[in-house]
């Protein structure tokens, strides 16, 4: 059985989600959830070069912090 992520032949899609990671996944494939679609309908090497022109800060976006609120002394 071949691997649809390795198949040549296929159509992929290029994925991305909320950190801005981009994912190649084969066109046949169901999205997962936390995941969009950015580049669409393409060879594994045009998907490839996709990904290699806007992807180029590869380590994750870090998640925003959302501030704690601090407690007032109750002295």
């Amino acid at each position: 059985m071949n691997d649809p992520f390795d198949s040549e032949e296929a159509s992929y899609l290029v994925l991305a989600n909320h950190l801005g990671q981009h994912s190649l996944w084969p066109e046949a494939i169901e999205v997962p959830s936390g995941w969009r679609v950015v580049f669409s309908g393409g060879g594994r090497q045009e998907c490839l070069a996709y990904v290699a022109a806007n992807w180029t800060d590869i380590a994750p976006k870090t998640p925003v912090a959302v501030p704690v609120p601090r407690q007032a002394d109750a002295s």
